[in-house]
C-alpha cells in the first residue's frame, strides 16, 4: 500500500511561499527516502493536487507552496489550512500532459532522447509544455519539442522554441 500522511494543519511561513513541515509527519517517507510526493491542500471548501518534494535548510524540512497554489485554494499570509501527503508513483515526478505523451508515442527518437535526461531535466520540460493551458498550444509546442530534441537541442530555455 503507497504511504500517506494523515492530514496536517499548516500556515505559509515567511514571504518566501514556504511551509515548514512538521518532521514527524513527515518522517516516515524520509526513512523511505521519499522526497518527493503528491500533495492535497485544502481550505474550507477548495481542494488542490499537485507534486511537490522536501527540501532541507538548515536542519529543518520546508515544501514551496507558490502563489498560484496559495489562490487555488483561497489561501492568505497566516491562515491555516489541511495538508495531505501521498507517495508519488507516477513516473516522472509530475502527471505527463497527455498531449506531450500523445506525440511522444508518434515520435519514438525524441521520446528516447527525453528518456535519456536527468529526471529533474525531465520535470523541467513536462512543466514547460504544462505551462500552457490550451491544449492545442500544448500539442504545438510538444511538436516543437520534439523537433528540436532531434536536432541536438537540450537547453530548456530553448527546447520549446520554434
Amino acid at each position: 500500500m503507497a504511504l500517506k500522511s494523515k492530514p496536517f494543519e499548516i500556515t505559509v511561513t515567511g514571504s518566501y511561499s514556504l511551509l515548514l513541515l512538521p518532521l514527524e509527519i513527515i518522517q516516515p517517507f524520509l526513512d523511505q527516502n521519499i522526497k518527493r510526493v503528491k500533495v492535497k491542500a485544502s481550505f474550507e471548501d477548495k481542494a488542490y493536487e499537485f507534486h511537490g518534494a522536501f527540501q532541507k535548510r538548515n536542519g529543518s524540512y520546508y515544501m514551496m507552496f507558490g502563489k498560484r497554489y496559495q489562490k487555488e485554494i483561497g489561501v492568505f499570509p497566516n491562515d491555516y489550512f489541511q495538508l495531505q501527503f501521498f507517495e508519488d508513483d507516477s513516473k516522472y515526478g509530475v502527471e505527463m500532459p497527455e498531449e506531450l505523451e500523445a506525440v511522444f508515442m508518434s515520435d519514438n527518437e525524441a521520446f528516447q532522447i527525453f528518456e535519456s535526461f536527468t529526471p529533474g531535466k525531465q520535470r523541467g520540460i513536462i512543466y514547460g509544455v504544462l505551462s500552457y493551458k490550451a491544449s492545442q498550444t500544448r500539442i504545438d509546442k510538444s511538436l516543437v519539442l520534439c523537433e528540436n530534441l532531434k536536432q541536438g537541442i537540450k537547453e530548456n530555455k530553448y527546447l520549446l522554441r520554434p
